[in-house]
């Protein structure tokens, strides 16, 4: 199962290398890492998508809480949370296949950020399901480069787990 992780770290140089050093040692690869500055100056804030079944998780949690610039740890998979990722994609797109997608751009309000003779530069940011979906629709003309930033998530402060308001065409809403 994957895990999205929060670690709150005190911003000193190598913390990061240890926390990746601490999954490699253990044999785990991280699949998504974004780290930047968090709320308070000083500290900074990682998360990390994971694979692993919840008791060899919950083992990495205990791990990540004895390093000394560990402030916090929290599972996001658990709890509802916000989640997304930014991506840039440059797709091929010659003029009589530009206005096809310039139509997905808008349904998935991304932006085009660069336009070259051949190719666009898209820039779209959502959850992570939504940067595939486009991913894929975009597949069929080209696409030429693909950068993305990693998952970045918050727990939700309204504590509204937003599964559950998702509505079901011929039910309403999905029953709880």
């Amino acid at each position: 199962m994957k895990h999205t992780l929060s670690v709150l770290v005190e911003d000193e140089s190598g913390a990061l290398s240890r926390i990746a050093g601490l999954f490699a040692r253990r044999g785990f690869n991280i699949d998504s890492l974004a780290v930047g500055l968090a709320e308070a100056p000083g500290r900074s804030r990682l998360t990390m998508v994971v694979d692993g079944d919840d008791h060899t998780l919950q083992q990495m949690t205990k791990q990540l809480d004895k390093l000394v610039n560990v402030l916090q740890v929290l599972d996001l998979s658990t709890i509802p949370a916000v989640e997304r990722e930014l991506m840039l994609l440059k797709v091929s797109a010659p003029p009589q296949k530009r206005s096809a997608i310039f139509d997905l751009v808008q349904v998935f309000r991304a932006k085009v950020v660069d336009v070259a003779d051949e190719a666009l530069t898209l820039e779209v940011v959502g959850d992570p399901g939504k940067l595939v979906a486009l991913e894929k629709l975009l597949a069929p003309y080209g696409i030429l480069e693909i950068a993305r930033t990693g998952k970045v998530a918050l727990e939700r402060a309204s504590g509204v787990n937003t599964e559950m308001l998702k509505v079901s065409p011929s039910l309403g809403r999905l029953p709880t």
